[in-house]
């Protein structure tokens, strides 16, 4: 993944996936979609702007079983998604929380934001993040 400031794309939605489907279902979901799309299974009859629009499926598809068929980057994948939603949720509440890897939460109230940067611990282990306020 090129551009490590948030997901550009969702990859589940483009295998019809979701994060929590095992990686037999996510290959059988690639599979399906990878023949479907593939440039030699299209008929000879396709416009010009149709086959173009499969051809980026295939891309899109086959570039989403590499991300989400490898551990690691899916991993990765998976902490930039949930970052981006925790984000967007967090617009509509009066405090952001994020889940710490211990089962705790990280806790900051909007209120707690004058500064531009801040520290936010976790509320049940050691951990703490760094917070920075971009204006």
């Amino acid at each position: 993944m090129a551009d490590s400031s948030g997901p550009q794309k969702n990859w589940y939605s483009i295998l019809g996936a979701c994060p929590t489907d095992d990686i037999q279902e996510l290959k059988q979901k690639y599979q399906k979609l990878i023949l479907m799309f593939h440039p030699d299974k299209q008929r000879p009859d396709v416009s010009e702007g149709e086959a173009e629009q499969h051809m980026q499926r295939f891309i899109d598809v086959d570039q989403a079983w590499k991300i989400l068929s490898n551990e690691e980057s899916r991993k990765e994948y998976n902490l930039q998604l949930r970052a981006v939603y925790w984000l967007i949720f967090s617009l509509y509440t009066k405090c952001y929380t994020y889940s710490c890897r211990c089962g705790g939460e990280f806790i900051l109230e909007k209120d707690d934001l004058q500064e531009l940067e801040t520290i936010v611990c976790c509320d049940s282990c050691s951990l703490s993040i760094e917070v920075k306020k971009v204006t």
